[in-house]
């Protein structure tokens, strides 16, 4: 008779989606180390007998790619590979009972609040001592930190809050302490994260707190930058900026989903602002920090979105010039507000308006680049690749911003910074010499 060979426990963690769950993974990646377990994050090995697919179910895109993961794990699972498949994350969560149901080889499936239970069956221990430290699965000088979870926005076509909750700030003083943890093992970049940055601190503090959050960073000895990730236009809190102005290692840099430029639409998702609030408000932020990057991100196709809503649209991009912009075609969610209105932009019709306003941007980034050559920029450098090395300015984020190419030849460290002059540019990168 044949008998199955045990294997000793070695766990994979599989991360999709956005930054948040990324700090997510990291948090299950530390607690698991710290049970003494043998844990690896997206390898690329098949030597793991264990794997937690940390899901998303932002849109319909994720959604599938969740979906698409598990299934490949399922038959990792049915082909021997694998042992135990567990999921967790934000899709899990939102739909852990018809996933139990459609997906059965499934060992368990956790909601986004259920890190003891998962570590409970994995047999690990939740070590309250090890809340705030972080093993990072990012390179070792960058790290993202989440300032709080959840979200109190009444969005129409967003599911996060069905996903994650309500907004929870975290405390300064436990933000602090992580943040100097970070710093002293090597951290010289924070990406400041939550769903909405600029709450940060209303429910614990009863007022907007960004801005003494960034200035007891600002303090944090070795901290070269730190960056600002998901800011909300409604209500900005405008002292954010003079703190911006006052310390050079805060990035002059400020991410803010601003969605549609017409105020129609932005009045059915619910966004509390109109074109004409948001572009005073550019001009704001643009008086404040003269240097700064803007970077947004737009919805084309929501329920309602006309041919003039959209050419709206396409003005307010043409006349704002976004240093960094992407845009997502609408995704009709179920049990949002939206998801009332009949989905009426046709499939088609959403993907033409967004390829439009990427095609807009393409030149407006290709002409704000060109304004680059002959300057000199300091770069943190993030990898090596095709006879490169790729790093980023203070106006750039990981994975989704220009990068700065330097050839090879020249050496430079990695995960160091270095000056850059620049020599030549595309619509998306900048390329250059170092310069001492």
């Amino acid at each position: 008779m044949k008998t199955k060979t045990l294997r000793k426990n070695k766990v994979n963690i599989v991360t999709l989606g956005c930054s948040k769950n990324l700090v997510d993974s990291e948090v299950i990646y530390t607690q698991l180390k710290g049970n003494g377990m043998n844990v690896t994050h997206e390898s690329k090995k098949d030597d793991a007998n264990v794997v937690i697919v940390n899901t998303c179910g932002f849109i319909d895109n994720a959604k599938q790619e969740s979906i698409d993961t598990i299934l490949r794990y399922v038959d990792a699972k049915e082909s021997g590979i694998i042992d135990k498949l567990y999921v967790t994350g934000c899709l899990s969560h939102r739909y852990k009972d018809e996933l139990e149901a459609e997906i059965p080889m499934v060992d368990a499936f956790f909601g986004t609040n259920e890190l003891p239970r998962l570590l409970k069956t994995l047999k690990a221990d939740y070590k309250h001592e090890l809340i705030g430290e972080r093993l990072l699965t990012t390179p070792t000088h960058y790290a993202y930190l989440k300032i709080a979870e959840g979200c109190d926005r009444p969005c129409s076509f967003c599911a996060i809050p069905l996903m994650r909750g309500g907004h929870v700030s975290r405390s300064i003083e436990d933000l602090v302490i992580e943040a100097k943890s970070l710093v002293k093992r090597g951290t010289k970049e924070l990406i400041l994260i939550a769903q909405d940055l600029t709450y940060y601190g209303l429910d614990i503090y009863k007022k907007r707190n960004l801005s003494e959050l960034l200035e007891q960073f600002a303090d944090i000895e070795g901290l070269d930058w730190i960056r600002l990730q998901y800011a909300y236009p409604a209500g900005f809190p405008m002292d954010v900026l003079d703190t911006m102005a006052k310390y050079p290692n805060i990035c002059k840099y400020l991410d803010m989903p601003l969605q549609s430029g017409s105020s129609e639409v932005l009045k059915r998702m619910r966004r509390g602002i109109t074109r004409e609030k948001t572009e005073d408000l550019i001009n704001a932020i643009r008086d404040k920090v003269p240097e700064i990057a803007l970077r947004t991100t737009l919805i084309s196709g929501h329920p309602g979105e006309t041919e003039a809503d959209f050419e709206e649209t396409y003005q307010f991009v043409e006349k704002m010039r976004f240093d960094r912009l992407g845009v997502f075609t609408y995704s009709h969610e179920d049990d949002t507000h939206s998801h009332s209105f009949e989905d009426d932009v046709p499939a088609e019709v959403k993907q033409e308006r967004a390829d439009e306003i990427m095609a807009l941007q393409q030149d407006i980034s290709m002409e704000l680049n060109q304004n680059r050559i002959g300057n000199t920029y300091k770069v943190l450098f993030d990898r090596k690749e095709g006879g490169y090395f790729i790093g980023r300015t203070q106006f750039d984020s990981p994975e989704v911003d220009n990068e700065v190419l330097v050839p090879a030849s020249q050496y430079v460290r990695l995960g160091d910074f270095a000056n850059v002059k620049v020599n030549r540019a595309e619509e998306f990168d900048l390329y250059g010499e170092v310069v001492l």
